[in-house]
C-alpha cells in the first residue's frame, strides 16, 4: 500500500479511529490492531512477503533469548545465527542472482561456461529496512543495551510498525520498543504536528517528486540526443526527485507514527545545505549512516587505530552503504565516489567540523564561503547520483561523458526551466524551515493559507501513484 494512494487515505482513518476510540484503554489491544494493521499494509503488495516478515521477526525474537545468555560463548553463538539468519535472507533474495552473474562472468574469461540457476522471484518490499531492524534489537541485546522482549506481539510491532515498515527510517530498539510497551494517550499537538509533516510529505512526494521523475526519465532515456546543458539539468533534476521522494515519505512516516503517539527518529535534516560530503552523510538517511557507523564502522576499529585502519574502515562502510542499496556494479561505486569524497577530510581531520551546526543560523542568507561550500557539495553529491539513477554503469558513464561533450545537440530551455519551477520552491521551503527541525508551524494569521494552497496542490497532482524509490531497496 502506498501513501500517496486513495487506499491508504481509506486505511488510515479506519485505523486512527479504531485505535483511540475502540481500543484506547487497553495497550495491549492497541498493540494487537497497530500489528494487525501493519500485516494488512505489508501484505498489500503479497502475501507471501508477509510470510518471510513474521518468519525473520520469530526468529529474531528467540534469538534475543540467547543472546542475552550470561554464558558469552552461547551469546556469541546465537548472534552469529541471528547475523547468517538476517543476512542469509538477503543473500537469497536480494544478491543471489548478482553473485550468480558474476560467478559466470568470471568462470567465462578462463573460458568456462558453467549454466547458472537464477531465482525467478521478485525483491520483497522493504526487506532490507525489517532485517536492519532485527539485527540491531540483537547487537544491542548482546552489548547490554537492550534486555530481550518477552511479550512477542511488541516485538513484532517494533519491526513491522506500518509507517517505517518498507522504507525506514531504520529505528533502534532502545528508541520505539520502550514507546510500544507505554501507555499512550492522544495528545492534540502532536497529531496536528503529524497533519502537517504528512501534507508537507505529500508535497515533497506528489508535486516535486513525481513531476521531476517525468522530466528525469525523459531526459536519462534519451541522453544521447541532449546537450550538456539539459544533462545536467537532468542530474540536478534527479538529486531533487530523490530528495523530494524520500525524505517525503519519511515525513510521512513520521506524521503518521505522531498520529498514534509515536516519536520516530529524524532521518534528514536538511542535506543539500551540508558544507561538506561528511556533514552530508550526517544529514541525508541518518538513521542507515548511524547504523553502518554504529554496527560495522566502530567495531571494525572506527578512527582509533590509525590512519589507515580509518582509511580501511571508511572505505567499507561507504562500498557496502552502497551494496546495500541494490545488487549492482552501479551502487557500489556510487559509495565508492563517496568514499573518495569523504577521505580528504578524514585524512585533514576535518570530517567533523559542522556537527550539528545550523547554515547560517543568525542571518536569512548564508555567507560567500558557505554558499560555495554548498555549491561544492551539492556538485559533488549530484555527479555520485548519476551513478546511482542509471540503469547500468554503461549508461552513467555515457551521461557523464556526453555532459562534457555534448555542445552542439539543441538546447531544450523550456525543460531546464520547469526543472527551476520545482526546485526552486523546495530549496527556498527548506530554507525557510532549516532552524527548527521540520516543525512546520507558520505564523496563525497565514497559517490556514498555506495549508490549503499546499493541500490544493497535492489535490492537482494526484494522479498516478508511483512506488517510493527506496520501496526498491
Amino acid at each position: 500500500m502506498l501513501f500517496n494512494s486513495v487506499e491508504f487515505l481509506l486505511f488510515l482513518p479506519l485505523v486512527f479511529t479504531l485505535y483511540w476510540f475502540a481500543f484506547s484503554r487497553s495497550l495491549h489491544w492497541q498493540n494487537v490492531l497497530m500489528l494487525v494493521a501493519s500485516y494488512f499494509f505489508y501484505g498489500w503488495w503479497s502475501w507471501k512477503f508477509m510470510v518471510l516478515l513474521a518468519i525473520s521477526t520469530l526468529l529474531d525474537f528467540l534469538y534475543g533469548f540467547g543472546v542475552a545468555s550470561t554464558n558469552r560463548k552461547k551469546a556469541r553463538f546465537f548472534l552469529w545465527l541471528s547475523v547468517v539468519n538476517n543476512l542469509g535472507i538477503l543473500a537469497v533474495f536480494k544478491y543471489y542472482n548478482f553473485f550468480a552473474i558474476q560467478f559466470q562472468q568470471g568462470l567465462a574469461l578462463l573460458g568456462l561456461h558453467p549454466h547458472v540457476v537464477l531465482l525467478k522471484v521478485a525483491i520483497p518490499i522493504g526487506i532490507s529496512f525489517y532485517t536492519f531492524h532485527g539485527m540491531s534489537y540483537v547487537f544491542d541485546i548482546y552489548r547490554e543495551k537492550q534486555k530481550p522482549v518477552r511479550n512477542f506481539i511488541d516485538y513484532a510491532v517494533f519491526v513491522s510498525f506500518f509507517p517505517l515498515l518498507v522504507a525506514g527510517p531504520i529505528e533502534r530498539a532502545s528508541h520505539l520498543l520502550p514507546q510500544i510497551r507505554k501507555r499512550r494517550f492522544f495528545n492534540y499537538q502532536q497529531a496536528a504536528d503529524g497533519c502537517r509533516l504528512i501534507l508537507w510529505g505529500l508535497f515533497k512526494k506528489v508535486v516535486i517528486a513525481d513531476s521531476l521523475a517525468i522530466i528525469v526519465d525523459k531526459i536519462f532515456t534519451h541522453y544521447h540526443d541532449q546537450h550538456a546543458i539539459s544533462l545536467l539539468a537532468g542530474a540536478i533534476a534527479f538529486s531533487f526527485q530523490i530528495y523530494g521522494d524520500f525524505s517525503g515519505y519519511t515525513d510521512i512516516a513520521l506524521g503518521t507514527a505522531k498520529l498514534f503517539g509515536f516519536e520516530l527518529l529524524t532521518n534528514f535534516r536538511f542535506p543539500y545545505f551540508s558544507r561538506d560530503i561528511a556533514e552530508f552523510w550526517r544529514r541525508w538517511h541518518i538513521s542507515l549512516s548511524s547504523w553502518f557507523r554504529d554496527y560495522l564502522y566502530i567495531p571494525l576499529g572506527g578512527s582509533k587505530q590509525g590512519k589507515l585502519k580509518a582509511v580501511r574502515n571508511t572505505f567499507i562502510i561507504f562500498l557496502v552503504s552502497g551494496f546495500w542499496h541494490g545488487a549492482s556494479w552501479k551502487y557500489i561505486v556510487w559509495g565508492g565516489i563517496h568514499a573518495c569524497g569523504f577521505l580528504p577530510l578524514l585524512l585533514l581531520n576535518r570530517n567533523r567540523r559542522y556537527p550539528s551546526d545550523v547554515v547560517a543560523r543568525e542571518s536569512s542568507l548564508p555567507s560567500v564561503k558557505e554558499l560555495s561550500q554548498m555549491m561544492i557539495t551539492f556538485a559533488f553529491v549530484t555527479f555520485a547520483w548519476v551513478f546511482f539513477r542509471a540503469a547500468d554503469m554503461k549508461e552513467a558513464i555515457g551521461y557523464v561523458t556526453c555532459s562534457v561533450t555534448n555542445f552542439k545537440q539543441p538546447k531544450d530551455w523550456l525543460l531546464c526551466l520547469s526543472v527551476c519551477c520545482y526546485v526552486i520552491p523546495l530549496i527556498a521551503c527548506d530554507w525557510w524551515l532549516r532552524r527548527d527541525e521540520r516543525s512546520l508551524r507558520v505564523p496563525q494569521r497565514i497559517k490556514p493559507i498555506v495549508y490549503i494552497v499546499l493541500a490544493l496542490l497535492v489535490f492537482f497532482f494526484f494522479g498516478k501513484q508511483t512506488n517510493f524509490i527506496y520501496f526498491q531497496f
